[in-house]
């Protein structure tokens, strides 16, 4: 057991929360998941020139942003954080208030989104912002009690900090849509997607892989101040290529985007080190598609900087696709895989009978299917978008849904399974 493992989960099971919260977030984000394929294929023939915009594609974004990254990063922030600082979440509550202002307003956002109903989306915005302002007040309080755990505190403050401007910009743009509030939507809009995709979802994704990825390979922690350095890059890009953007600054957005690039070969350079020195040689197709992310993640960087360059035709486009699907969808969903069956085990546990074994509790089939449905979705994705090919990326949207049933499936099967062994999710 490498000192990561064993810090992480020493003590863990008095840190736990009720199982029905951590899952009631990872249960929305495989419906969430499957949601955004299917909004995808409905608006797939406005993707490879979308510039914003009502319709099925927003309520696709959103459905994946709001739906299935910010889902999964609740509730793993709210079981994970408190077990790995060791400074339990004040009361239970609040994240249950949470789920029911975030899952529901959520859906009404993307619904609203969908259908071009401006008054479903501000009700399910503001929900939606409520419980996330709430997330962020929590995961604040948590972070403000812990000494130690520096890369993973960091990346917390620099994703809260974000998420707080996203959600301010968020809310406005959609008051804008009737109101006229900005000048330059577009550019509210792209700084928005910055803050949100980089600053708020990659800073928390890169903290958390400093616990996850450690953990799950049984390898020793990453170097603290290459990842300082790391970490310094990502929010000086993060901010530079926002400024940038709200700006119209073609030169602004190009130097975020490099700090940015510097920043995460950096991390991705811990990253290998990590994996390098593991003692658990087979991780399965999950770390394949972790490192599929990793391999998106500075290709999302680069494409960034040739769309604030306009250096390559739709580079906007092939950016989107990058960083939201190639990178984050990606890394998350193998990250997921993970967490969901480790989590039930812990759950699982009774007094004095040592929990089950993962591999028990994680069905392999529903595994393998979405694995090949996801690279699939991706290459056709990949693929339509150079051809602008409409019935290609309808195929590939197609293929993912068949992948995310197949994620649904797992879970579900994951759950049968926790309750079978006594540990089923309470209230």
């Amino acid at each position: 057991m490498t000192l990561v493992a064993s810090n992480f989960l020493g003590g863990a099971k008095s840190r736990l929360l009720p199982a029905s919260i951590p899952f009631r977030y990872f249960g929305a984000a495989a419906i969430f998941h499957l949601i955004f394929w299917v909004a995808l294929f409905l608006g797939a023939e406005d993707l490879p020139r979308y510039g914003g915009g009502q319709g099925p594609l927003l309520a696709a974004i959103h459905s994946l942003t709001l739906g299935v990254l910010a889902m999964t990063a609740m509730g793993a922030a709210f079981q994970l954080l408190p077990v790995a600082t060791k400074a339990p979440l004040r009361a239970v509550w609040p994240t249950r208030l949470a789920s029911w202002l975030m899952i529901p307003g959520v859906a009404l956002l993307v619904l609203g989104m969908g259908t071009a109903h401006h008054e479903a989306q501000a009700l399910g915005a503001a929900a939606a912002v409520l419980g996330l302002a709430i997330f962020a007040v929590l995961v604040a309080d948590n972070l403000r009690r812990t000494s130690g755990m520096v890369l993973v505190t960091g990346n917390a403050w620099g994703a809260v900090a974000a998420l707080v401007a996203v959600l301010g910009l968020g809310f406005a743009l959609i008051v804008d849509q009737e109101h006229g509030l900005f000048e330059h939507h577009g550019r509210v809009a792209a700084t928005h997607m910055i803050l949100a995709v980089y600053g708020f979802m990659g800073l928390l994704a890169m903290g958390f892989s400093y616990i996850l990825v450690p953990m799950f390979a049984l390898s020793p922690a990453p170097d603290v101040g290459l990842g300082r350095t790391s970490l310094a890059f990502c929010v000086g890009g993060v901010a530079v290529a926002a400024s940038g953007a709200l700006a119209g600054s073609t030169p602004l957005g190009a130097l975020g985007g490099a700090l940015g690039f510097v920043g995460i070969v950096l991390h991705l350079r811990l990253m290998t080190e990590v994996m390098a020195k593991r003692m658990r040689k087979q991780l399965g197709p999950s770390f394949v598609l972790v490192r599929l992310g990793w391999a998106f993640l500075p290709l999302s960087a680069l494409l960034g900087i040739a769309a604030a360059s306009d250096l390559v035709p739709r580079a906007a486009t092939f950016f989107g696709a990058a960083a939201l699907m190639g990178w984050l969808l990606t890394f998350v969903m193998g990250i997921l895989q993970r967490i969901v069956p480790f989590l039930a085990s812990m759950h699982a546990a009774k007094t004095g009978r040592a929990p089950p074994l993962v591999s028990a509790l994680t069905p392999e089939a529903p595994l393998k299917v979405h694995f090949w449905c996801h690279v699939g979705a991706l290459a056709s994705i990949g693929l339509g978008l150079v051809l602008d090919e409409v019935l290609i990326l309808r195929l590939g949207a197609a293929v993912g849904a068949a992948g995310a049933v197949a994620f649904l499936a797992f879970f579900v099967m994951v759950m049968a399974r926790l309750k079978a062994q006594g540990g089923g999710a309470k209230p």
